[in-house]
């Protein structure tokens, strides 16, 4: 029998014990060994929980305990959970979590320290989606040429609700707060950090590239406007919350942003609360992998899927992905020398010389307009709403601040990145 501690009993802690109570005989059959979750911590002993373990609320209770094998941390955080998960490696235990900023921020060390101890962390990103070990193994023949993911459900129930149903940013905001879509503090969600988390892993696990959140280019959903969603339906656009990692050359681009998205792809057929990630491979072109990000029994899923993984075999797979370097010198890119189109909204004076002052001063810096509509806001505003063809961020970035300077723009002008 394998004894499973699991730190952290919340809703995804409880589902991870009934998992194992509930389908016990089909687990215990595919493992070829019996499991049995037998301790469980919480914060709040007084706190009635749908769940038949043992609780103590002391974490040394699992640690200190030889008889348990495996230790599940869903407790949540970066510095504590890292120290506990620490210790828990330096005892010999096994270890799965579903903990994404731990990772985002320790995973080399964590794979330093876990040495031959199986550790793993499916649940880490895109919840019940197998996406790590569909890239640590079931792709292991490719070069990977892309990853391009909608992995926070929130945002992309948000972006739904918004070009579905002409629903306004702050009023799904709160919709998703009262559906306990997204949290009281939402910045996490919304302003990309979350998933910035998972594009770390993945890059890891494809690329090799050791980047902390800082290193990249994360921006939210919170400046979308209804006359952003229009453009998009007007050109046959979606707009989603994107994480990217591409292999440019030598370089690595990990960015995550709202993007304008053909229709026409199959990420953006990925709608509501669902997460999906597409992955190019050099040999076997796109794959597709979709499925639920978040909640209890889908997060719990991929917890026990690791379970039943170090059941069978110890440590398996590479933690990362890499048994040695291969010898390629990959840089992460610098976020100004990111190249895509763009679309700009600019709202200004509805007069004569402004559209030419815009052309002027986006061609002084080689960048050239691919589409453009005008739309009356009032009697004397305009918006210009406008894509580009492919251009360096860093020029537009320069473009924008000169329109601003110029006072051709009445309002900050918005930009968001384009995915053809």
């Amino acid at each position: 029998m394998l004894k499973v501690g699991i730190i952290g009993v919340g809703t995804v802690g409880t589902s991870v014990a009934n998992i194992l109570r509930d389908n016990k005989n089909i687990i215990t059959a595919r493992a070829g060994i019996e499991i049995e979750p037998v301790l469980g911590v919480v914060s709040n002993l007084n706190k009635k929980r749908d769940v038949s373990i043992k609780l103590t609320d002391n974490i040394d209770d699992i640690l200190n305990d030889d008889s348990i094998d495996i230790v599940v941390e869903l407790m949540g955080g970066i510095e504590k959970p890292y120290e506990v998960v620490k210790k828990a490696l330096a005892k010999g235990k096994a270890v799965v979590t579903a903990n994404k900023a731990l990772l985002a921020y320790h995973r080399y060390e964590l794979q330093e320290i876990a040495g031959d101890t199986a550790f793993e962390y499916e649940a880490a990103v895109a919840g019940g989606i197998p996406i790590i070990n569909a890239l640590r193994e079931g792709l292991t023949a490719n070069n990977i040429l892309s990853i391009k993911g909608i992995m926070n459900g929130t945002c992309n129930y948000m972006l739904t609700k918004m070009i579905q149903e002409g629903v306004d940013y702050d009023t799904i905001l709160k919709e998703s707060q009262e559906l306990g879509y997204a949290e009281a503090d939402p910045t996490f969600d919304v302003g990309g950090f979350d998933a910035a988390h998972k594009l770390l892993i993945l890059g890891s696990i494809a690329y090799g590239i050791d980047a902390k959140p800082e290193d990249i280019l994360i921006e939210g959903i919170e400046n979308i406007s209804p006359e952003d969603i229009d453009f998009a339906s007007e050109f046959d656009y979606s707009i989603k919350l994107l994480t990217i990692a591409k292999k440019i050359g030598n370089q690595i681009e990990l960015r995550v942003h709202p993007v304008l998205i053909p229709n026409s792809q199959m990420i953006a057929k990925v709608e509501g609360v669902m997460n999906g990630v597409s992955v190019i491979g050099d040999k076997v072109g796109e794959t597709m992998y979709y499925g639920p990000g978040a909640g209890g029994d889908a997060t719990a899923s991929a917890v026990v899927a690791n379970i039943v993984d170090i059941a069978r075999r110890g440590k398996g797979s590479p933690m990362l992905g890499f048994e040695a370097s291969y010898g390629e010198d990959l840089k992460l890119m610098s976020k100004d020398d990111i190249q895509t189109k763009y679309y700009l909204r600019l709202r200004v004076e509805d007069k004569a010389g402004v559209l030419a002052k815009v052309a002027n001063i986006l061609s002084k810096y080689d960048i050239s307009i691919e589409k453009m509509i005008q739309k009356p806001l009032n009697k004397t505003c305009a918006h210009i709403l406008l894509s580009t063809h492919i251009s360096i961020e860093s020029n537009i970035n320069k473009a924008l601040a000169e329109i601003k300077e110029a006072g051709v723009v009445t309002a900050e002008p918005a930009m968001i990145r384009i995915e053809d």
